[in-house]
């Protein structure tokens, strides 16, 4: 665990870094890139707008299922389980 301090000069060097490259396009495209990826090691559950409708759009193509007449949603799960 970092202390506080270690916190702050961290913070500190990180801004600086950001300041030195915000002026180049493309070195800002790599770093939020670069942001991107560390971001989903922490939480693979994070995905961008276009990865979640390709998933959207893969699900559309997989197996459907209606629940018939009269039947609960557990009668459905054994249905098709």
């Amino acid at each position: 665990m970092m202390t506080l301090a270690q916190q702050n000069m961290m913070n500190t060097e990180l801004w600086q870094s950001i300041g030195y490259i915000a002026d180049d396009d493309a070195l800002m495209r790599r770093l939020t890139r670069y942001a991107k990826k560390l971001a989903k090691e922490k939480d693979p559950s994070l995905m961008t707008k276009e990865e979640f409708f390709a998933r959207v759009d893969v699900a559309k193509n997989g197996p459907t299922y209606e629940l018939q007449e009269g039947e609960t949603i557990e009668d459905l799960l054994k249905r098709v389980g």
